[in-house]
């Protein structure tokens, strides 16, 4: 109020005008009933302008937020939790702007997961809220980037995950996700630990993990086709392998395997391969008495012979052949009794024998053998009348290596020391280390005597230098029938003898045994590699004697410059006859027992000492 010239009282004016006055009596002269009603008519007319206006968007929750860091569990957005405390968010809110979020989902930003961290592509810089944690105890670390986030804490409605752009659900998808997550309902879908629940606009398709494969789709694999026959992987010898309506027919030498009902090209296919079961498949020479075999699979009703009425099998079947080399005694192991053993034992008796080839005198000196691996008779298969029926039959048996084994490759994990104690108990060989002897008995050494090539000259001198250092010596040569032999080595410490296949019967030694090989003259080393390494593996300590050019009996058939002498890499350049025929046919053996006792020293030191600690591994 201000004062005029005379010091009356005015009243307020605003930009020098004067008649405000008039309005005050105007409105005095109103009815207060009439005011009132005026005054709620303009709150509702401005509390509906600005519902009308408001932009209840403008505050986002963590669906929009800025990328988030990959070692996170919780979510950190542009915005810290105070914040978003100031901002007021409620998850609960079912009014427009949940709606509005979920149909502006093309300005939000997308979670990515690439290579472990979050991306988001570029948008509208709208400040976004943290997503508030599903429990109150989260909610003071819901910005950490350590610690995790379990699956039930990251949860999102069904209505969201099966919006999917539809318009006419887009309402009611907004709604279901911005419900709180505290609600318990059985539509909830829980999320992955590491991707924030997002509108359906912004799920990406989830590939599920190779490594989760489910079982139904492990059957399938199971039953894809694969091919019968495998020639590549082994150098040795070509294998197949037969499930299902499996027919051998020895009067023609096939294998067949006969589709079932309903086959597919997926899960069958028509071969036929010629396999030969014996493994020497690189050697002519070895392979050329080998019958061949007809491996092949066939679609139903293609006219095979049916199964004869004795001829059913339930246990599995391998075919072999006993041909090649097996004449002679080291190969019979190394071609057909080792791999035997590695193929069928782990069918502990319950597996059928069909031998292609089949000599009779060869499974006779190996019976034995035989009968510890089945339990049903030999089947000649070059002179079977029958239609023979299996579920699996195997054609070629596994061979890893001349007179080895691969513990990594073979079934239950078998070793060289496994197939000696199998050896031992065929031919009921008591001893199984040498520690079980007579304490006062001196260690016993078989001396291999060969009859033809490669022998001691000086085999008398040999056993009186054995046993002047404390072994008692055994000469032998050896016979047709094994047993006996086994019987005679098992009852040995030690056994000796020049490179050849009598060392063989080292399968018959107690573990903790020493083995010496004499190896003979013209660089023949490489061929001692087919005892030394496997009498190690069989738990036998390894000696290697090589002689000098005064032990050989070359000496005396050739002059001391001769290639012979002097040139052994030029012999064996000209091939495996001109090596065999120089050093292995025309050499004998005449042993310097002066040079040689160290060796025989050294092996009865390791016995001794294996009996004083009573451990046949020393």
């Amino acid at each position: 109020m201000g004062m005029d010239a005379g010091g009356g009282k005015l009243p307020y004016s605003y930009a020098g005008q004067q008649d405000g006055g008039k309005l005050v009596k105007s409105v005095s002269r109103v009815e207060p009933r009439r005011f009132g009603l005026g005054l709620v008519a303009g709150f509702l007319l401005v509390t509906c302008a600005y519902f009308s206006t408001a932009k209840f968007d403008a505050i986002q929750i963590a669906m929009t937020s800025r990328p988030v860091s990959s070692n996170a569990a919780g979510v950190a957005a542009a915005a810290d939790t105070s914040n978003a405390s100031r901002q007021g968010l409620d998850l609960g809110n079912k009014g427009p702007g949940a709606m509005s979020m979920a149909e502006e989902g093309s300005e939000a930003e997308a979670l990515e997961k690439d290579g472990g961290k979050a991306s988001s592509p570029s948008g509208p810089g709208v400040p976004a809220a943290l997503l508030p944690p599903v429990s109150s105890e989260e909610a003071a670390n819901s910005t950490q980037e350590s610690g995790g986030l379990e699956d039930e804490e990251l949860q999102v409605q069904d209505a969201v995950a099966s919006g999917s752009g539809r318009s006419k659900d887009s309402a009611a998808a907004a709604a279901a996700a911005t419900r709180s997550a505290n609600v318990s309902s059985p539509s909830v879908v829980h999320s992955h630990p590491a991707i924030l629940p997002a509108p359906a606009q912004q799920i990406p398709e989830v590939k599920q993990p190779d490594s989760e494969t489910t079982p139904a789709r492990e059957r399938e694999r199971e039953r894809e086709w694969k091919p019968l026959c495998d020639v590549t992987s082994n150098r040795r010898i070509d294998w197949c392998e037969l499930d299902g309506d499996v027919r051998v027919v020895g009067a023609n030498a096939s294998v067949t395997l006969v589709a079932p009902p309903g086959a597919d090209n997926r899960t069958f296919r028509a071969e036929s391969w010629r396999i030969k079961p014996y493994p020497r498949k690189a050697d002519p020479n070895a392979m050329r008495f080998v019958r061949v075999l007809t491996v092949r699979s066939v679609a139903s009703g293609s006219g095979e012979a049916a199964c004869t009425d004795d001829g059913r099998d339930d246990v599995p079947a391998l075919v072999f052949s006993d041909r090649g080399y097996t004449g002679n005694y080291f190969h019979a192991f190394t071609d057909v009794i080792l791999p035997l053993f590695l193929t069928a034992r782990r069918y502990a008796g319950e597996v059928r024998l069909l031998v292609a080839d089949l000599q009779p005198w060869w499974v006779g000196k190996f019976l034995p053998v035989f009968r510890s691996i089945s339990k049903y008779e030999l089947v000649d298969l070059d002179r079977d009348p029958r239609v023979r029926c299996f579920r699996h039959v195997q054609v070629g048996l596994t061979s890893h290596a001349d007179f080895s084994i691969d513990p990594r490759r073979a079934p239950n994990g078998y070793s060289m020391l496994d197939f000696t104690r199998f050896m031992r108990a065929a031919y009921g060989l008591p001893r199984g280390d040498v520690v079980a002897a007579a304490p006062a008995r001196r260690p016993r050494l078989l001396v291999v005597a060969r009859a033809r090539t490669r022998r001691f000259v000086n085999t008398e001198e040999i056993v009186r230098g054995a046993e002047a250092v404390g072994f008692e010596a055994v000469v032998s040569e050896g016979t047709h029938e094994v047993a006996p032999f086994a019987e005679l080595a098992n009852g040995c410490d030690a056994i000796m003898g020049v490179h050849g296949a009598g060392l063989t019967n080292m399968v018959f030694l107690p573990t903790g045994g020493v083995v010496i090989q004499v190896v003979p003259l013209g660089g023949l080393e490489f061929v001692a590699g087919y005892f030394r390494g496997p009498s190690v593996d069989m738990g036998l300590r390894y000696l290697e004697y090589r002689i000098e050019p005064e032990e050989s009996t070359l000496v005396d058939q050739y002059p001391r410059d001769h290639p012979i002498f002097t040139d052994p890499n030029g012999i064996k350049s000209k091939g495996w006859e001109s090596l065999k025929d120089a050093y292995l046919d025309k050499q004998d053996v005449r042993l310097d027992m002066e040079r040689f006792r160290p060796t025989l020293q050294e092996a009865i030191a390791h016995l001794r000492k294996a009996k004083a600690n009573g451990d046949g591994n020393n």
